[in-house]
């Protein structure tokens, strides 16, 4: 997977990963690092682009979870407890929706797989740039 990174200004600055490739198990570490790179870098809200995705599964759920929780300043599950990761987002799911991580353009692939997965209520989900950064 490749992700990209591009910047928009909004209300506040609005960090954008555009994501292009599969996010699966060989690649939610990817996404995991980019986000906590942009994070120690200042960024505040960002906007996850998924028109480049061409997939996503359990482990990419798993680090959009995690990149959830970086944006709150909360502590990341440790991956080597395995099962844990997966709790956690069952436990985090009442929390509400995310104020500083929102998505963009998932395909009906992803938009299902985040359905099925509680996801649509944990994010905010927009077809349209110009919204998504405006909701910040």
């Amino acid at each position: 997977m490749e992700i990209t990174v591009s910047q928009k200004q909004g209300l506040v600055p609005i960090t954008i990963l555009h994501l292009n490739g599969a996010l699966d198990g060989t690649t939610y570490q990817t996404l995991i690092e980019k986000a906590k790179q942009v994070y120690q870098e200042g960024a505040r809200d960002l906007l996850l682009d998924f028109n480049g995705l061409s997939y996503i599964s359990s482990a990419g759920i798993i680090s959009l979870h995690k990149t959830a929780l970086l944006f709150r300043n909360v502590t990341l599950p440790d991956e080597e407890e395995g099962w844990e990761s997966v709790r956690a987002i069952d436990r985090d799911r009442s929390s509400g929706v995310q104020q500083h991580v929102k998505l963009l353009n998932p395909q009906p692939g992803e938009l299902h797989v985040l359905e099925v997965e509680g996801f649509t209520a944990f994010f905010e989900i927009y077809t349209d740039l110009e919204k998504a950064v405006a909701s910040f």
